[in-house]
């Protein structure tokens, strides 16, 4: 025992605070937690006194419980467990993985009053991530960064001087960067990652990308580019891939691709994820011109492309309307021995869909089940879609049917596209219907759902069922917005009900919703259709008053509102008001007051307002003409109206020859 207890004091001489007294084994239990958080607080740099030691006793009748599975008795040592004891429990374990997590597990971490430095903390922090225990050891880095008075010194060291006591596994520095990333200290994270390179400790290059990149997301790019010289100092093994991403992370391309020629410059070899990564980015970027430069580079130095490349430009190009260039990469792929798969059909059927060629999109379907490719509800809803837009609506019926015969389960977006259709169409019923079939399958309609029947119904003059949806939507607790509100103000609206309308326009306002600039419009355009012009002038001012500005639509739409009460005067004053706001009347504008004119029979001002669009660089259209002609027709000035008649031909316009 002599023996073993002075190999103890050389063993932990350099790593406690000295003491100037010997202290007896009692003497020591009664002082050792004290001193232990002493050392917590102080790095451990000054050799210590072979009297820190631990109560060898305790530890041995710890031990001998643990070999004998007694796991309840240990909780009889918890108010002796100290620092010193817990450390020296697990150095003698180090060799038995299970002994110290059985004393971890009921001894220390079950104990409410134990007491920790860095040292024990660091040590029971190697065993766990021995163990793979890796969300426990987390909890215990954060304890131990959080504690007050630890420095990233004191934390580095502590771990360090305890991994040749525990065994050392490099992860437990990788965790540790990790834990200050996710606890958002990088300014320490990166102190402790400069502490451990400079002791020639190395951690991985995915810890390294997680440092770097919550660095970056923070916008601590400088800081960020220090850590990634840091970590080529330290002959970190670089990852191409991770570093384009990171500094693509940064928001520059040119960097990531600077990384890449950086990398060929010293040998290594880019592989075909690599190239993906800048690949994918610059199609994200819609950059067509970079794209095809990467993959040009990638082939020429021998480098296989992928269905990941391949898709990328024809998902590029296909959706950015340039369907040729899409086809010629898909075609090109096929030649080199790649088959396509669901996505890469997909895309290519999308594209087809938004030019509206639906036989090309179907020719593909077709080619998929071919190649035993099996149609997913994605695929379904893109051949859906392009057929409800271009009312091809028997089709997209058919294709729902097939679509549930085949097993394939329609989606949210399923039904909304096929609502939506329906609700274009006017088939006010099938929607209805397909809204019953969504809620059967428990597949909750959102606002937009909901908007799209009212505005259904609306355009077809049933507003009763309008309402209904209104208030079922409100009964399942999804309430109108700024469009919802536009939607139903529109349809009252047309009906000519302005008092209805305008009913529900105070109560968006009483909740808070600002109406939108088309919602007003509405509005001013009901009263103008009922004969009202000046209830539509004095909601012009109450719009403004609620900061929704007018524009050319409300006017012109006023304008014509006055026009139709033969009040010229009101109408002039309009364009003028109208000029003042910034706004210049367009060719709508003066077609207005010129119609005005020439329905009362004044000619005169009516060409007078000919002379000044004219003036204005504002060019007639067939309207002007029509009103024109038809005016002199209607005064039996057939010279006149023969004469705007040929102008009208020499500008191109198509007359109404019925006059």
């Amino acid at each position: 025992m002599l023996i073993h207890c002075l190999l103890c004091q050389k063993q932990y001489r350099g790593i406690f605070n000295t003491h100037k007294r010997f202290f007896s084994i009692t003497t020591l239990l009664n002082r050792a937690p004290k001193y232990g958080l002493e050392a917590s607080q102080n790095p451990p740099q000054q050799p210590l006194s072979s009297t820190s030691l631990p109560d060898l006793f305790l530890v041995e009748k710890i031990l001998l419980n643990l070999k004998q599975g007694n796991v309840n008795s240990l909780l009889n040592y918890h108010f002796r467990l100290n620092p010193l004891v817990i450390v020296e429990v697990l150095k003698r374990c180090r060799d038995n993985l299970q002994l110290a997590l059985r004393f971890i597990d009921h001894a220390v971490l079950r104990g409410k009053n134990v007491k920790h430095s860095s040292m024990s903390l660091s040590a029971m922090i190697h065993v766990l991530v021995r163990s793979r225990r890796l969300s426990d050891a987390q909890a215990l880095i954060l304890r131990m960064i959080r504690r007050s008075g630890a420095s990233r010194v004191g934390i580095v060291e502590s771990l360090i001087s305890m991994s040749s006591t525990c065994q050392l596994d490099n992860f437990v520095f990788d965790l540790l960067i990790r834990t200050y990333v996710q606890a958002r200290k990088l300014r320490e994270g990166t102190d402790a990652f400069t502490i451990l390179t400079s002791k020639g400790f190395l951690v991985s290059i995915n810890a390294c990308n997680s440092l770097l990149g919550g660095l970056v997301k923070m916008g601590w790019v400088d800081l960020a580019w220090e850590v990634y010289g840091e970590i080529v100092r330290s002959g970190i093994e670089l990852n191409v891939y991770t570093q384009i991403l990171w500094s693509m992370r940064c928001g520059s391309f040119a960097r990531a691709k600077g990384v890449l020629d950086e990398m060929l410059s010293i040998g290594l070899s880019p592989d075909t994820t690599t190239y993906n990564t800048l690949l994918v980015e610059s199609c994200r970027k819609d950059n067509f011109s970079e794209a095809e430069k990467i993959f040009g580079e990638m082939l020429h130095r021998g480098i296989a492309a992928d269905l990941v490349s391949f898709s990328s430009l024809i998902r590029v190009f296909s959706k950015n309307g340039h369907l040729d260039r899409a086809l010629v990469y898909f075609r090109d792929m096929k030649k080199s021995g790649l088959v396509p798969d669901n996505v890469i059909y997909t895309v290519l059927i999308d594209g087809y869909c938004r030019n509206g060629m639906i036989l090309e999109a179907l020719t593909i379907r077709d080619e998929m089940l071919e190649q035993g490719c099996v149609l997913d509800v994605v695929t379904y809803n893109t051949i859906l879609n392009g057929l409800c837009k271009e009312k091809v609506l028997m089709d997209a019926n058919a294709l729902f049917d097939e679509m549930l015969e085949r097993g394939v389960f329609p989606d949210f977006y399923t039904f909304t596209t096929l609502i939506h259709g329906h609700c274009k169409d006017g088939n006010m019923n099938k929607a209805l219907s397909l809204f019953g079939a969504m809620n059967q399958r428990n597949i909750k309609p959102d606002i937009v759902t909901y908007n799209t029947l009212i505005d259904g119904f609306c355009k077809v003059g049933e507003m009763e069922k309008a309402n209904q949806l209104w208030f079922d939507m409100i009964s399942r607790k999804i309430f109108p917005n700024h469009i919802s509100y536009g939607i139903l103000i529109n349809g009252y609206c047309n009906l000519g009900f302005v008092s209805e309308a305008f009913r529900l326009w105070d109560e968006m306002i009483e909740k808070g919703i600002k109406p939108t600039l088309i919602t007003c419009n509405t509005v001013v355009k009901g009263y103008c259709r009922s004969g009202d012009a000046s209830k539509a002038d004095e909601f012009l001012c109450k719009m403004i008053s609620k900061g929704v500005l007018p524009d050319s639509i409300t006017y012109n739409t006023l304008i014509n509102g006055f026009v139709k009460e033969e009040n010229m005067d009101k109408a002039f004053f309009l364009v003028n008001k109208m000029e003042k706001d910034g706004l210049l009347p367009d060719v709508i504008t003066y077609n207005v007051i010129l119609n005005g004119f020439c329905r009362l029979g004044k000619m005169q001002e009516a060409e007078l307002i000919l002379r000044k669009m004219n003036e204005k660089g504002i060019n007639p259209d067939r309207s002007t003409y029509i009103a024109l002609i038809n005016g002199h027709v209607s005064h039996d000035n057939l010279k006149e109206a023969f004469r705007f008649h040929d102008e009208m031909l020499q500008r191109g316009f198509v007359p109404d020859d019925k006059f």
